[in-house]
């Protein structure tokens, strides 16, 4: 199955869509309107907030398959449940245009580890894209509160985790609340590397839509309504005045890629230097260049054994066995950044290499590289910045 688009084609996109004036597009396909309202997320409990949830996504997601309960499951906000507990627990929140399924990977391995690990459902996901229209940023904000909350009612003590949007999300909340253990972050959108992104808000009074291409993914949206994109702003906003403010002294576990052009990553990496301090902290960084902070970890991209040029924003999140995005997965990426003669090359399968949105080199096919070469020991480096408080 050839899927489509990532985050970086999202701003790339609602780049454009600022630059060139434009009228919103008109279009009579279902996966672009939204229903009445959002899910609630408040519920007393986490069973009842899948009970609940589960069923407002079967009344309302626009379905892709005719195997309707294996698309759930696949999106659905979900438990680890560890066979040996250590007592704490993980929340994991997952970025734009994604699902719960992000974590999948990364859940059962602290879940391996003793952790109870939950994931959570944006509101806006994991149904259809149009209803990406209706979220606000005290919607995203509220969730993870609650959810926090809810997990300390259930475990010892609790950790942060979030990729990309989630990661700005989930630091704000440890921030504001010192009984957080540490933080657990992947692709952090800290800060945006396009500067056109913050007029998203703006433009969404013009434009509805930053990008509209055929839903055809069953675990992400491949379109961003403007709106959705203004909200990812104001969380990286509202983040970035906390750490003009603070020091963070718990545990932090972060992992980025150099061949990201999503987010700024020196914008990160210079949080993590100068705003992360504790010892126990650790940077993966997948790059060629080495970082200065003694308390990193360079692996190297280019693999050409492996047919891979360089790190994407997405593909720290997955193992090479993961059956969707791994080696030989089932969601081959081909809309990357490049030319559609080459596209079309990608997606009949001609010499493929892979790599971040964006990346050209000449002579070679280009998809989205989704996997993590490095996983088990990223794994390991985080288990380390973990371990202290285990």
């Amino acid at each position: 199955m050839r899927k489509k688009t990532a985050f970086a084609f999202y701003l790339a996109a609602a780049a454009t869509a600022l630059i060139v004036v434009g009228c919103t597009a008109q279009t009579q396909d279902p996966a672009f309107e939204k229903a009445q309202q959002l899910p609630s997320y408040t519920q007393q409990s986490f069973e009842q907030y899948l009970q609940e949830t589960k069923q407002w996504l079967s009344d309302n997601r626009l379905f892709i398959s005719a195997d309707k309960e294996s698309e759930l499951a696949l999106v659905m906000p979900k438990e680890y449940r560890p066979e040996q507990p250590n007592g704490q627990g993980v929340l994991l929140v997952h970025g734009l245009g994604d699902s719960p399924y992000s974590f999948a990977d990364i859940a059962t391995h602290l879940s391996q580890q003793g952790y109870l690990v939950r994931t959570i459902l944006l509101p806006g996901h994991a149904s259809k894209v149009g209803d990406l229209q209706l979220p606000t940023l005290d919607d995203w904000q509220g969730v993870v509160h609650h959810h926090i909350e809810l997990l300390k009612n259930d475990t010892d003590s609790v950790w942060l985790g979030g990729y990309s949007t989630g990661a700005n999300l989930v630091t704000s909340e440890a921030l504001a609340d010192d009984s957080i253990n540490g933080l657990l972050l992947f692709s952090p959108a800290l800060q945006p590397n396009s500067t056109a992104v913050q007029f998203a808000g703006l433009a969404s009074y013009f434009v509805t839509w930053a990008d509209q291409d055929p839903e055809d993914n069953p675990l992400r949206y491949n379109s961003l309504p403007m709106s959705a994109a203004a909200v990812y702003y104001q969380t990286s906003a509202v983040v970035q005045q906390q750490l003009e403010h603070a020091k963070y002294d718990k545990p932090v576990f972060m992992l980025l890629s150099e061949g990201d052009k999503v987010i700024s990553t020196q914008f990160a990496i210079d949080t993590f230097s100068n705003q992360m301090l504790n010892p126990n902290s650790h940077l993966v960084w997948q790059g060629e260049n080495d970082l200065s902070d003694e308390r990193s970890t360079r692996f190297t991209m280019k693999l050409p054994e492996q047919r891979i040029s360089n790190g994407s924003h997405m593909g720290l999140l997955f193992s090479p066995e993961n059956p969707n995005y791994g080696i030989g997965g089932s969601n081959l990426i081909c809309s990357n950044g490049q030319t559609e003669t080459t596209s079309d090359q990608c997606a009949q399968g001609k010499d493929i290499w892979y790599s971040a949105w964006g990346y050209i080199e000449p002579g070679k096919t280009h998809a989205r590289l989704t996997y993590n070469p490095y996983f088990a020991q990223s794994m390991a480096l985080m288990d380390k910045v973990m371990a202290p408080n285990s």
